[in-house]
């Protein structure tokens, strides 16, 4: 049966775990699932700078540590390290086997960028904007599985893509192997809830979920990641690296089922509008979970699609305080900053950090020993957040005694924002290029 890893649940998910599951499993796939809604719309600014950058910033780690591996055991990973430039993504994967002296074959998946089929009339879904009322940047439909079939077809030992929509990197390997139509709705969705699963690596193994006397999980600092034995049916076996640290159980598997859910009834997706609403999940072993059960219709419409746009600059300042009067001398230089900055700085947020700045409420726990002052803003210009941290410095001389480790900066910052697109407006565009360091020559397909 149909084997598929875990590597990746987001950017900056840890190397050594995938690297395990690779070495202890026998895997078919292994899938690594690396773009956020902003990480996209920076790599898309990295690669206005630079047309060979604009990939996933830890792809040369990643591919670094999981090639000599693949050559040893040769299975295949599929990827959306490509961020907003998978072909120079893929040469760099091919850069580094040759180096390594290891025959790979990389198909490159393009097409989800649509910032010039965006039309600047669309509506916005988070709110009542329009597209023309933001600078935009970035625009990426998310695919589905069906751009990824194709590039499985090659045979290439890796697949590399921009915005695919998270589920569907795994579900497209199951398609390919098992022969699915892209129209049985019905297989398809339960091939999306073990996708959905999977997505984001360690959370179903017991990361995120363990919580100290309510749900506690072994060896956290070891934890291995996950991996499914797929039936034809897509009825899978949920498990994770041997020996390793975590757990795969009823509550790990349920928590991650309803990760990110607006309606288990109709979860959408581009390949499906899933329904995990009669999903039945079994304990067969220990860390071994059965998940059958899930269902679907027809798939959306359209395409949707994430825009990152120009937000201005995030102001930052932040300062100590200690001692017995510790959280009287922040209000104090709270009060100093409200009157030295309101006037100028809308929206100016000040944080008493361990009292008020998650919840932004005092819950009774107003008395501690030290406590951190952090004021923020998102600012039309650069001068303005700069002012922010400014004055934050200032407290040094200018505010209460005994502030210390006074920290400032300005940056520039991201929104995102998303919106539909016609589905024939992408697929026009979806390409699948094949490069190999043994023929050094690309084909289109």
């Amino acid at each position: 049966m149909l084997k598929i890893g875990s590597g990746a649940g987001f950017s900056g998910d840890r190397l050594e775990p995938a690297v395990e599951l690779a070495q202890k499993v026998n895997l078919d796939y292994l899938v690594l699932e690396c773009l956020a809604e902003r990480t996209i719309a920076i790599a898309q600014k990295e690669k206005r700078k630079d047309k060979n950058k604009g990939y996933d910033p830890l792809l040369v780690d990643r591919i670094s540590a999981l090639l000599p591996v693949l050559d040893k055991k040769r299975f295949r990973i599929i990827t959306n390290m490509g961020a907003a430039n998978p072909m120079a993504g893929a040469k760099k994967i091919i850069h580094i086997a040759s180096e390594m002296n290891i025959s790979c074959k990389v198909a490159v998946v393009t097409g989800d960028d649509v910032i010039q089929e965006l039309d600047s009339e669309n509506e916005i879904l988070e709110n009542t904007n329009k597209v023309k009322d933001y600078q935009v940047i970035s625009a990426n439909a998310y695919l589905g599985a069906k751009a990824l079939i194709p590039a499985l077809q090659t045979k290439a030992d890796i697949i590399i893509t921009g915005r695919v929509a998270d589920p569907s990197l795994f579900l497209a390997p199951m398609i390919d192997y098992y022969g699915w139509s892209l129209t049985d709705y019905e297989t398809i969705g339960q091939g999306t809830v073990i996708g959905h699963l999977l997505e984001c690596a360690g959370q179903i193994t017991g990361g995120y979920f363990a919580d100290i006397g309510e749900k506690e999980v072994d060896r956290l600092a070891d934890i291995g990641f996950p991996y499914a034995i797929i039936e034809r049916d897509g009825t899978a076996i949920i498990s994770k690296t041997p020996d390793s640290g975590g757990v795969v159980n009823l509550r790990t598997v349920k928590e991650q089922l309803l990760y990110e859910v607006h309606d288990p009834s109709q979860y959408l997706t581009p390949d499906v509008t899933a329904d995990f609403s009669n999903v039945k999940l079994t304990q067969l072993a220990e860390n071994e979970v059965r998940v059958e059960g899930g269902k679907g219709t027809k798939k959306p419409s359209s395409y949707k699609v994430s825009i990152g746009y120009d937000a201005g600059y995030l102001g930052e300042g932040e300062i100590s305080y200690a001692g017995s009067t510790a959280v009287q001398r922040a209000k104090m230089a709270e009060c100093i900053l409200n009157n030295r900055l309101c006037k100028k700085i809308q929206d100016l947020r000040i944080d008493l950090i361990g009292i008020s700045s998650v919840h932004r409420t005092n819950l009774g726990n107003d008395q501690p020993y030290e406590v951190r002052l952090r004021a923020a803003a998102l600012c039309k210009d650069i001068k303005e957040a700069h002012s922010i941290g400014n004055e934050v410095e200032a407290l040094y001389t200018n505010g209460p005694y005994g502030g210390g480790g006074a920290r400032k900066r300005a940056t520039e910052c991201l929104g995102v924002v998303s919106t539909f697109i016609e589905r024939n407006l992408v697929d026009k565009k979806i390409q699948v290029e094949v490069i190999t360091n043994e023929q050094k020559a690309n084909q289109t397909i």
